[in-house]
């Protein structure tokens, strides 16, 4: 499981976009947001850039430390 700091996440509108998002690449992947925290966990086999960039694609920056 991943755990990625996503930042401009504040209702439930953008809980399910994130959660699209990562389900448009990996329709198997179980996504739990955590709005209050900012954060996304992941449990998917794509590479972590994969997932960065799709989230980042919906409109949603992820935190610098999830890109390496």
């Amino acid at each position: 499981m991943r755990t990625l700091k996503v930042n401009g996440m504040t209702c439930g509108h953008c809980a399910n976009a994130v959660t699209q998002a990562i389900r448009a690449i990996d329709p198997a992947a179980a996504v739990r947001v955590d709005l209050p925290n900012g954060r996304v966990d992941i449990e998917s086999g794509l590479e972590q850039a994969a997932l960065v960039q799709a989230i980042e694609a919906a409109g949603y920056p992820v935190d610098a430390a999830a890109r390496t």
